[in-house]
């Protein structure tokens, strides 16, 4: 069975040739102006085309912000709750600055310079004598030390020597004359050593004080005094009807001021010799820091918390020249 239509039958079939006569040409008849092809319409997009990708869009974008609150709520819903803040520490208390002086808590005068001198730096030379670097040594002297042989004090040593001037009776009152002090004046200052004084104070009022300086001045009118001149006032034993019986803290610096200023305005190195007792516990030393503090304390290492420019630290040290114990000095200044 043929399956192709008739007609392609007979166009595959070969075709007779026939030779044809000659005819002149012909000629050949304008060609008819073509018909334009209308341009062809435009596709029409179907209604709701274009609207339904921005539907799609705006859906993608209501997603995605339903994710991101979706996301924070659930940041919230699992977040700790937060632990309660406690009040703020209150600022910490600052414990006052103490120090002790046997059994007693004492609280540093305000004020005051401290002791500045660095403990290690205090030691014992061959002699068994406190050494510290820039100080000199010296002794300080009266007639319980009797006859001096200064030259051979000049010679272990020393430096300079203080020499107890007078002193003023502790019940009647009255003004004496150390009995050694004119001979160890010539003997200390003919074998070269520096020569200050000081006077055994019982002074109970500042004019008293002025009156036993004014003692002083007129005693070494003529020599060459370039130490310094100490107050060196010191309570009496209970029971020996002392006149100083009683005297007030605040008394006791003017006396030991008034004694000071006079000695200043003379030309001296005026001082104010005491012990620890006297420096914690009497005087207000806050009064006293224009003029030279000559500490008393017997040790090998001063532990006085303040100030002070010469210290008496043995009463039972030995020099050549001097018959038995004598006070040891450095003068720190």
């Amino acid at each position: 069975m043929n399956p192709y239509p008739s007609e392609w039958d007979v166009m595959e079939e070969e075709q007779p040739i026939v030779e044809a006569e000659y005819e002149p040409p012909q000629p050949v008849p304008a060609p008819r102006p073509s018909r334009q092809a209308p341009p062809p319409r435009a596709r029409q997009q179907r209604p709701g085309r274009q609207g339904g990708n921005g539907l799609n869009i705006l859906s993608l974008a209501i997603s995605v912000l339903a994710l991101i609150l979706a996301a924070i709520a659930l940041f919230f819903a699992l977040r700790p709750e937060p632990e309660p803040e406690e009040p703020p520490a209150p600022p910490p208390v600052e414990e006052p600055v103490t120090f002790r002086f046997g059994d007693r808590v004492m609280t540093p005068l305000e004020g005051m310079p401290l002791n500045p001198y660095d403990r290690a730096g205090f030691s014992l030379d061959e002699k068994g004598r406190v050494t510290y670097e820039g100080a000199r040594t010296g002794v300080d002297v009266s007639t319980y030390q009797k006859e001096i042989d200064w030259q051979a004090v000049a010679g272990d040593g020393i430096d300079f020597a203080i020499l107890r001037l007078g002193y003023r009776g502790y019940t009647e009152g009255g003004l004496f004359l150390d009995q050694t002090f004119e001979t160890n004046l010539r003997g200390a200052l003919d074998a070269g050593l520096e020569v200050g004084v000081y006077f055994f104070s019982q002074a109970i009022t500042p004019e008293e004080a002025e009156a036993e300086a004014a003692y002083i001045l007129n005693a070494i009118e003529g020599y060459e005094v370039t130490g310094p001149i100490a107050f060196d006032w010191e309570p009496i034993a209970p029971g020996n009807n002392a006149r100083t019986d009683g005297l007030d803290n605040d008394t006791l610096t003017r006396c030991a001021a008034a004694f000071c200023k006079k000695i200043e305005g003379a030309g001296y190195t005026p001082a104010v010799y005491f012990n620890q007792s006297l420096g914690y516990l009497r005087y207000d030393l806050r009064e006293l820091t224009e003029y030279d503090l000559w500490l008393a304390e017997y040790d090998t290492k001063p532990d006085f918390y303040y100030h002070f420019d010469l210290w008496q630290y043995t009463h039972t040290g030995r020099v050549a020249g001097i018959e038995g114990d004598v006070d040891l000095d450095l003068d720190l200044r």
